[in-house]
């Protein structure tokens, strides 16, 4: 069977779950947002066998997203779900953690705020967003890569771009979040770790 495959996704996948394994340590449940192929949700899903990982996309992504999914038949991996994150409120439970890779930039920078101010509705007791991606700091782009990188994003789609971290950052925090890590990833990208900002 000819599944859907990105490579970014494949070179990508064990970097991050380095990570993962430790920031999703005391966790059982993760939704993640936009997930495309289903290579990360079947990958990390894999190999945390402890975590419940519902993968979710736009509704015309679903169908695509569904081949990867039914063909793992993971116990831990349920169908995916639409979910566009414009359309309020989502039709969908809390999680210990929110994962989402290379899609802000993707996304209109309303959509991105429009993510966070739903969030929180969807965020158990002492959870984490985990967003992979390439971010600007202080408007300047990591790499001359990066930069190219979002004059092309752009000039396919004037909404989408690579977002200013400090927006993002104060966007979570409007959203209950405190920033708690920032790893810088290969192929000019960051991970990048929130958790709700709750007294034990």
């Amino acid at each position: 069977m000819d599944l859907p495959f990105s490579q970014a996704c494949e070179n990508n996948k064990r970097p991050i779950l380095q990570y993962l394994q430790s920031l999703l340590a005391d966790s059982t449940s993760v939704l993640e947002i936009g997930g495309g192929t289903g290579q990360h949700a079947v990958f990390f899903a894999e190999n945390l066998p402890h975590l419940h990982w519902q993968s979710s996309d736009i509704p015309e992504h679903v169908a695509s997203l569904t081949l990867r999914i039914q063909h793992a038949a993971l116990q831990n991996v349920p169908a995916p779900i639409a979910l566009d994150v414009n359309d309020q409120p989502w039709s969908c439970d809390r999680f210990d953690a929110v994962f989402t890779a290379n899609s802000f930039h993707i996304m209109s920078a309303d959509s991105v705020a429009t993510f966070f101010s739903e969030l929180p509705n969807h965020l158990s007791h002492q959870a984490k967003l985990i967003v992979y991606g390439p971010f600007r700091y202080q408007g300047d782009y990591t790499t001359e890569s990066n930069a190219r990188f979002d004059q092309w994003l752009k000039d396919r789609d004037s909404n989408s771009g690579i977002r200013d971290f400090e927006w993002v950052n104060k966007l979570a925090q409007t959203a209950g979040l405190k920033l708690s890590a920032d790893y810088g990833m290969p192929a000019n990208n960051q991970l990048l770790v929130w958790q709700t900002d709750h007294p034990d």
